[in-house]
């Protein structure tokens, strides 16, 4: 099991909680059980903190007359009819919960329907993904902020104003609040992925903050990361040749691997400042094998003057240091030295 080292309300809660990186599968499981519980598997592997689907009720979010984003599928003769294949019982979200949970993932699904709220809420999930879409959607929100669930906000299709208002009605409930930065395009560009505005929600919101990204790469988490997001949130794809909507903006389970242990360097970094000169005096030994010293290239007597043509730097850096040349140029030696000895200041008069 995955040891459970924070929980997503102290991550949105707490400004140096690990970064809380969600493993998006949303269509990627085609309608298929047993895919979806395969998704859960290979995220937990990748060390992710979170898995997230969708919950989509066709009866309930959808009509026969909704169009297609991309016409992709060759055996949904609607968009409508696609949600229905996408469904799957209680008992089995139930099933991909418990999953989850044994492997030490939070489970997140994201509810596209007053009715996939209720339905998830007996699931039983560790908060709420609100998608783009339903960022406006104040009924909706409403129902979410109920349950006193930590709340992740994206933000891909949303003016400004429609997030001031989303954010005034769910922040005086004092629930757990993190804000994404998201922008629906798929792929999306990354002239288009906004990542200015990371800095400007946190800022303007006073809360957590990240990216929901959709680059199909692990550029952008990385980025987010370095950013200092505590949330980052990409979609997933066993292979760049499956069948779905969001393969485009996915990326592979493998890839899924480097982008968790690149949020984790990351951060290791940041939560750790440096101080310039504590690191000088940590590196001196070597320093000593890369810097230079002051030497003389042939034998010298008593009394000799050292003129440019005696002297050169050389490695180990243990002796008179290289930045003095101009100093000890013109010095007198007070005893013989040796070729490629080392110059002192006890040799100098």
């Amino acid at each position: 099991m995955k040891p459970q080292e924070h929980t997503l309300g102290a991550t949105l809660t707490k400004g140096n909680a690990p970064c809380f990186v969600i493993a998006e599968i949303a269509q990627a499981h085609d309608g298929s059980l047993g895919t979806a519980h395969a998704y859960i598997d290979a995220v937990a592997k990748a060390g992710v903190d979170a898995v997230k689907f969708q919950t989509h009720l066709a009866e309930f979010e959808s009509t026969p007359d909704e169009p297609w984003r991309v016409k992709f599928s060759r055996q949904d003769a609607s968009r409508f009819e696609y949600w229905k294949r996408m469904e799957f019982t209680e008992v089995q979200w139930k099933g991909l919960k418990d999953h989850a949970q044994e492997l030490g993932l939070k489970f997140l699904s994201s509810p596209f329907s007053l009715e996939a709220v209720e339905l998830l809420t007996r699931v039983g999930v560790s908060g709420w993904k609100v998608p783009s879409g339903e960022t406006n959607n104040l009924v909706l929100l409403e129902r979410i902020v109920e349950t006193k669930l930590p709340i992740i906000l994206s933000t891909g299709m949303s003016s400004i104003e429609e997030i001031d208002k989303a954010v005034k009605y769910v922040q005086p409930h004092h629930v757990p609040l993190a804000i994404l930065q998201c922008t629906s395009s798929y792929p999306c560009p990354p002239e288009k992925l906004g990542l200015n505005l990371i800095a400007w929600l946190r800022e303007r919101y006073g809360c957590a903050v990240g990216l929901s990204d959709h680059s199909g790469t692990v550029y952008a988490g990385l980025a987010a990361a370095a950013l200092g997001s505590q949330v980052v949130e990409v979609h997933v794809t066993f292979s760049r040749e499956m069948f779905g909507p969001d393969v485009p903006v996915s990326i592979t389970t493998s890839e899924l691997k480097q982008l968790v242990d690149g949020v984790r360097f990351i951060e290791q970094a940041l939560h750790h400042p440096l101080n310039k000169d504590e690191i000088f005096h940590e590196m001196q030994t070597v320093r000593n094998l890369f810097t230079k010293s002051i030497v003389v290239r042939k034998s010298l007597p008593v009394g000799a003057v050292l003129t440019p043509e005696f002297l050169a730097v050389k490695k180990p850096g243990t002796g008179i240091p290289a930045s003095h040349l101009r100093e000890v140029t013109g010095r007198k030696l007070k005893r013989p030295v040796l070729a490629n000895t080392f110059l002192s200041n006890e040799d100098l008069l």
